[in-house]
């Protein structure tokens, strides 16, 4: 009998530890999830400011066109993870019904909303960045340096968090972040200034 209740507790243990797993893991997985698109946001914007810069270097040009970019990126990420959501919503929906006799629990089914606001808020987040990096400053050389110097700073930060939440190597993961960063910002300011220097005259 007692040898019955010590397995009996031993199983309640485990099912406790495995969802406080299960609860952590997906805590870092929407951590993971508002990293890439603070990144998104980030690189987005500092991108379409610095391309748009190649042609228009003043200040009120490049900021607004950050903030048109922060805007429709925003948009674009609530209503894409919305969708997203929602259709694995109805899945898990579906798949309860079959499993349960028709009994759904709503706390274990995603919630568009609350998906689609957080990826909207993360790419926010990272857009700002380079909004206010260039704000502030009139000189136009001098606005891209701070530009790209928050920018690789912001980088670095989101690679380092990516990698730890993902458990991946953090020199590395923040490597590649960072140079992704760059190389999108140069090929966009290098084929808008191309473009608009010569294939628009």
């Amino acid at each position: 009998m007692e040898s019955h209740n010590v397995n009996n507790s031993l199983n309640i243990d485990m099912e406790k530890d495995q969802e406080k797993a299960f609860d952590y893991s997906k805590r870092a997985q929407w951590l993971r999830a508002a990293v890439l698109g603070a990144n998104d946001g980030l690189v987005t914007t500092a991108s379409l400011m610095m391309g748009v810069g190649a042609i228009k270097p003043d200040v009120k040009t490049m900021v607004l066109t950050g903030f048109a970019g922060l805007v429709a990126g925003a948009c674009s990420m609530a209503i894409g993870e919305f969708v997203s959501v929602y259709s694995q919503y109805d899945i898990e929906v579906a798949q309860m019904k079959r499993d349960n006799g028709g009994v759904i629990d709503k706390e274990k089914l995603p919630s568009p909303i609350k998906a689609a606001t957080a990826s909207s808020l993360a790419f926010s987040i990272g857009a700002i960045v380079p909004l206010l990096a260039a704000a502030f400053v009139k000189t136009y050389k001098v606005r891209i340096g701070v530009i790209v110097a928050a920018v690789t700073l912001a980088l670095v930060m989101f690679g380092w968090l990516g990698a730890v939440l993902g458990k991946a190597p953090v020199v590395k993961s923040s490597a590649r972040v960072l140079i992704g960063g760059w190389l999108a910002m140069a090929v966009t300011y290098g084929l808008t200034k191309l473009v608009g220097s010569h294939g628009m005259s």
